[in-house]
């Protein structure tokens, strides 16, 4: 039996059907860019951290507002317990720090023969951090940052600020969730194009394609990424070299996202492109009960990995596993997302963070069958005061993969 939604237009016609979907998009009011500067600063106080470094990246833009992309020149914000955002940055990129920032602060510029590292310890030291004072770097700062760092002010106790850091960004606000959840439907309606336009013979390369301009006719600027994998390829959790053509009865995976204001989709769709055999069935069917399962063991106050431990008890019960064996789950069973598309909190082995409100994570306890086909079902949830909600509903049934009957 073919499943319903699967094959039968043409790109065209799958194209036409789609339309822009990010009207009345809200982007992340100044505000909000104050208030989570002055809970990092409250954190600080509390831990006892002098000062924190965020480096070009998405760090700095969830503190600051300011997206700058990272590169070999220092370009980052000093985060003091106390005061504005002290910016540092070359002089020659000064006009354009100051047309894109949204915080105001101090800017303290560095020419390309200084040395950008002294500059930062000079001005810790002029806001009167010294000593044997701690001072977290953002967790994406590269060695090369650090080092120099380290070097210019060794006297200091350079930390990984990621506790702080993560401990704002993890726990996600209205205005995120509203962003998330527009990303993941949009990514949906993209997810249900691709699967319309299968037909034997199509490669991967020509379905990812269509993926992408599909992500642009419904508003996003392309796809942030997209892996399509067919038949025995799909048993590869991030796919292989050589591109595939779609065969009769082959497992189609595919899993993409896209961006809107900067916050990630990433979903993940698995179905069969002709009449499914029994096999397939019985694995579709567990990949199901076990992100249900994972659902479920999501409630507040419990640690993360018991999300993980309950999607493994379902596969583990069926004969699969046990642990990271396979056929079974070799990952994690899923992953925190929202300006990274993967970041905290990880639904895995030994994370002890309990679930909190606006926590969001994907669901994911992929099977993996070596030789034979993968089966990944992953829709992205998130934590409310009544518990856990899915950003995307599950896929339904192997014979109507997307609830269209």
């Amino acid at each position: 039996m073919k499943a319903i939604g699967v094959g039968g237009q043409s790109q065209a016609q799958a194209l036409a059907g789609l339309s822009r979907m990010t009207e009345g998009v809200q982007p992340i009011a100044a505000e909000e860019y104050q208030v989570r500067l002055r809970k990092l600063q409250d954190l600080m106080r509390e831990a006892g951290v002098a000062a924190v470094y965020l480096h070009a990246g998405t760090n700095l833009r969830y503190f600051s507002g300011l997206v700058w992309p990272p590169s070999e020149r220092l370009v980052g914000a000093l985060v003091l317990a106390q005061g504005p955002l002290q910016y540092l940055a070359p002089a020659f990129e000064e006009g354009t720090l100051r047309d894109y920032w949204l915080l105001p602060g101090e800017m303290h510029l560095w020419q390309e023969h200084e040395s950008p590292y002294a500059l930062l310890a000079r001005v810790l030291r002029e806001a009167g951090v010294k000593g044997s004072e701690q001072v977290g770097l953002s967790e994406d700062c590269p060695f090369f940052v650090s080092d120099g760092l380290r070097q210019a002010a060794p006297e200091l106790q350079w930390i990984n600020a990621r506790p702080l850091t993560a401990a704002c960004r993890m726990r996600k606000s209205a205005a995120e969730l509203a962003l998330m959840q527009r990303a993941h439907d949009m990514t949906l309606a993209v997810q249900r194009a691709a699967a319309s336009i299968l037909h034997e013979g199509i490669s991967t390369t020509e379905v990812a394609a269509f993926i992408d301009e599909a992500h642009r006719r419904v508003g996003a600027n392309g796809s942030y990424f997209k892996i399509v994998l067919f038949g025995v390829a799909s048993s590869f959790p991030h796919g292989v070299k050589e591109p595939q053509q779609l065969r009769e009865g082959d497992m189609v995976l595919i899993d993409t996202g896209c961006l809107v204001e900067g916050y990630m989709s990433d979903i993940t769709r698995s179905y069969v492109f002709g009449t499914p055999s029994a096999r397939q069935r019985e694995i579709w069917n567990l990949e199901q009960a076990a992100q249900a399962a994972a659902f479920e063991a999501a409630q507040l106050g419990r640690p993360c990995q018991e999300v993980d431990r309950a999607a493994r008890r379902v596969l583990e019960a069926a004969g699969l596993g046990p642990g990271y064996r396979l056929p079974g789950l070799p990952h994690r069973t899923g992953h925190g997302c929202g300006l990274d598309i993967h970041e905290w909190p990880y639904m895995v082995e030994g994370e002890l963070t309990p679930l909190d409100v606006g926590m969001c994570f994907s669901n994911e306890p992929m099977i993996v069958c070596p030789g034979e086909f993968g089966v990944r079902h992953e829709d992205h949830m998130f934590m409310s005061a009544q518990g856990p909600r899915w950003f995307t509903p599950p896929m339904k049934s192997l014979d109507d993969p997307f609830g269209l009957a």
